[in-house]
């Protein structure tokens, strides 16, 4: 993977510091050149020799300020004592003023002496530096510029803005990846063959434009990538920017969104301006559902911000010039809502589906993720690989890191496969639970998840069995856990059958044991219900209805979840049969499963006693249970 060069750090100074960074420097220069501005020299004098300067006459004014004495000698003086003066102090200008100061106690024969030798007599109140009176004048005016700046500051950050003072909010917050900063690549994304694929071309467009210009081709203005959350929609449009080293504007879909309508739409003219700057460029908008849904749904019609953002983004992408290479990339995991005119041919023109990782992806990307982690010698990353069906990307990595954050809580140096084994049973069922269960409670939960276990092993073509367990974990008293070898598309109804029994083979144990029934079943009755009312509604799977779609318990395209009352394309009277079906079919799962484990009631026994006393078996063990029933039979 490719680091990336570490910047020299640099300090940084907010309006107010450099301010008062400037203030202080200004009153630092004009404190060292106070003295230039003084004007002519200032004669100090002692309290006696300005005595005896009045006394001799060569004083012609005084003023009193507080406790300062200032004067003024009398010219006559100032020319007798330049003609006495040595031929080196001729040179030197000879003060005209002076000062001194008065002592703390009165002299009150001071005034007296003055008005004797004909001396002028003035007094000020008492005078302030005028480097404090200027301190003390612009102190009021650099704290309302203060004020004003960080008010500011503070408004364009609650707006949202990006600069340019109050107004920037709406210029755009898309975060700039210059070239060679993006440190992904595909080699980075593992899996995804078939999507690096369709992005190579891009890569190669970007790269060198010139080969598909002269035979007359168009770069593509928009990819959209579509797939499940965790998948790896970033992290590919990263590494398309990465493997073509242009500049990649990274952005979410909700930063488009103010509650001041036409910031949306300013936010979007700015990001493709900058983008087309920076041309070849890749813009990579997140959650594009956030804003490209269905026009026309909003409350505020037309004038709605959503609207109005996604009406600016279909027209910067129209505009655009065949020669400009600017690719804009989206994800998002709901392109059913998307409005027709945003992944029409000229904006969106490619659809890249990125699925969950098969069995071999997974194992590369666990590689990918264990590169920093100290793994021991018993993990084997393929069988993680196999026992990780429906996980996705990122899901995986958390896999990894739980593990490690395990292995390290329990001191060890390396991470070990007991440790994934317990991460991906906290992942898939939660934290174990340390309630204390009566002995009663606990046989009942023994035979309910042997129920479970023996329908999964005794029926033809049901997923593989891999562990069953009656340690509380998260919400549940116990668990049986199958997985498929591989992901399944295409569902028989013989396998969804077989599922439903499988659901209910916990319930019907618990009948054959006791003679009754408990709520632990309530959650499987639930997921039975489901499964089968889908079947009849959505899958055509009923002898009776016959091969018909009924929409029944779909989600709702704007809210994303099923609607509580929404509206029935089918009679009241088909309402019924599909009620009557479902029963059925339910009921008919029930009594299967009830048969079955009758029939194996010795070997249902054995393996609750071993789950009582162990607590937890493998398909290894339910596998030697079942061969010694066998033997013994035999």
């Amino acid at each position: 993977m490719k680091t990336k060069p570490q910047k020299p750090a640099q300090l940084k100074f907010s309006y107010g510091s450099r301010m008062l960074l400037f203030l202080l420097l200004w009153l630092g220069i004009i404190y060292l050149f106070q003295g230039s501005f003084r004007g002519p020299q200032i004669d100090e004098l002692s309290y006696t020799q300005f005595k005896e300067q009045v006394k001799s006459g060569a004083v012609a004014e005084v003023v009193f300020t507080g406790q300062k004495i200032q004067g003024l000698y009398k010219e006559e003086e100032k020319d007798r004592q330049q003609e006495a003066g040595q031929e080196n102090q001729r040179s030197q200008p000879q003060p005209t003023r002076f000062v001194t100061a008065m002592p703390a106690i009165q002299d009150a024969k001071l005034i007296d002496l003055l008005e004797e030798n004909g001396v002028a007599i003035r007094a000020d109140p008492e005078e302030r530096s005028w480097l404090m009176t200027l301190f003390v004048t612009l102190l009021p005016w650099v704290l309302i510029i203060g004020f004003f700046v960080y008010s500011s500051r503070k408004m364009q950050q609650r707006m949202g803005g990006g600069g340019g003072g109050i107004f920037g909010f709406g210029k755009s917050k898309a975060k700039l990846f210059q070239r060679s900063e993006s440190d992904v690549t595909f080699e980075d994304v593992a899996g995804l063959s078939n999507a690096k694929k369709e992005l190579e071309e891009i890569v190669g467009f970007l790269k060198d434009p010139t080969a598909y210009l002269e035979i007359g081709a168009e770069l593509p203005k928009g990819v959209l990538l579509v797939g499940p959350p965790g998948t790896g929609k970033t992290l590919l449009s990263r590494a398309v920017a990465g493997e073509a080293n242009v500049p990649f504007y990274n952005i979410s879909g909700s930063d488009f969104i103010e509650m001041f309508v036409g910031v949306g739409a300013s936010r979007v003219r700015d990001m493709f301006s900058k983008a087309k700057k920076e041309a070849p460029s890749i813009i990579f908008i997140d959650e594009i559902d956030s804003i490209g849904r269905v026009r026309g749904t909003g409350v505020g019609g037309g004038h709605d911000e959503r609207e109005q953002t996604l009406n600016q983004i279909l027209n910067e992408m129209d505009g655009f010039a065949p020669n400009e290479s600017v690719v804009v990339m989206a994800a998002t995991n709901r392109p059913d809502v998307l409005d027709n005119a945003l992944i029409r041919p000229g904006r969106f023109d490619r659809r890249v589906m990125l699925n969950l990782p098969q069995k071999k992806a997974r194992e590369q990307i666990l590689k990918v993720h264990t590169r920093e982690v100290k793994i021991g010698d018993d993990v084997d990353l393929a069988v993680i690989g196999n026992r990780t069906v429906g996980f996705s990307g990122a899901e995986l990595k958390n896999l990894v890191n739980e593990a490690a954050l395990l292995a390290a809580r329990k001191g060890k140096e390396i991470v070990e496969a007991e440790d994934f084994d317990q991460s991906r049973d906290k992942i898939l069922m939660g934290l174990e639970r340390e309630d204390i269960i009566k002995d009663e409670d606990k046989e009942v939960i023994a035979y309910h998840e042997s129920g479970h276990a023996l329908m999964a092993k005794l029926l033809p073509g049901s997923d593989t069995l891999k562990k069953v367990t009656i340690i509380p974990r998260g919400r549940a008293l116990g668990a049986t856990e199958q997985i498929p070898e591989e992901n399944q598309y295409n569902l028989k109804k013989s396998y969804l059958l077989d599922r439903a029994a499988i659901l209910l083979g916990g319930r019907a144990a618990e009948k054959i044991k006791f003679e009754d029934v408990t709520t632990g079943a309530g959650d499987d009755l639930k997921k039975t219900t489901q499964l089968v009312r889908r079947m009849v509604c959505q899958w055509g799977m009923s002898d009776v209805l016959g091969p018909v779609f009924f929409r029944h318990g779909e989600q709702h395209p704007f809210l994303g979840r099923e609607m509580a009352a929404e509206p029935r394309d089918f009679s009241e009277n088909t309402a019924q049969i599909i009620d009557e079906e479902v029963r059925r079919i339910i009921t008919e799962a029930q009594e299967r499963a009830q048969k079955t484990l009758t029939e194996h009631r010795n070997l249902l026994d054995r393996v609750a006693e071993a789950l009582l006393e162990n607590e937890t078996l493998t398909n290894e063990d339910i596998d030697k249970l079942l061969e010694e029933n066998d033997e013994g039979d035999v």
